[in-house]
C-alpha cells in the first residue's frame, strides 16, 4: 500500500516561516503531481501549490511570492516552504499525490492518496 507522510506544522507567529515535508512509501511506480492542499476550520479543503513529475509548477493567488514548493523525485518527497506567513494560513495542511501503483499482475491507478495532515497556525 502507499503511505503519505507530513511533518513541519505548528505554531508560528505573523510573519515566520515553517517547512512542511511530506514523503510517499510503499509499493510506487511513479509518482505524477504532488501537491499541498489545506482546510480552515469551516471551510472546505483548497488547493495550495502543485508541481509535476518535470517541475511545473502551479501555485493558489494568495500564496504567490510567499511560499515555494519543491520535490525530490528520487525521494518521493514534497516539500512547502511558507514564508511571511499569517493569521488566515491557519489551516490544516494535507499532501496529496498522483500515483502509479505496483500491484500482482501489473500496474494499477494512478490514483489520488492523501496524508494524514498537519496543523499550522499563525498567531497575530
Amino acid at each position: 500500500q502507499v503511505q503519505l507522510v507530513e511533518s513541519g506544522g505548528g505554531l508560528v507567529e505573523a510573519g515566520g516561516s515553517l517547512r512542511l515535508s511530506c514523503a510517499a512509501s510503499g509499493n510506487i511506480l511513479r509518482i505524477n503531481v504532488m501537491g499541498w492542499y489545506r482546510q480552515a476550520p469551516g471551510k472546505q479543503r483548497e488547493l495550495v501549490a502543485t508541481i509535476t513529475r518535470s517541475g511545473n509548477i502551479n501555485y493558489a493567488d494568495f500564496v504567490k511570492g510567499r511560499f515555494t514548493i519543491s520535490r525530490d523525485n528520487a525521494k518521493n518527497t514534497v516539500s512547502l516552504q511558507m514564508n511571511s506567513l499569517k493569521p488566515e494560513d491557519t489551516a490544516v495542511y494535507y499532501c496529496n499525490a498522483n500515483i502509479l501503483v505496483i500491484r500482482l499482475g501489473g500496474v494499477g491507478g494512478p490514483s489520488d492518496y492523501w496524508g494524514q495532515g498537519t496543523q499550522v497556525t499563525v498567531s497575530s
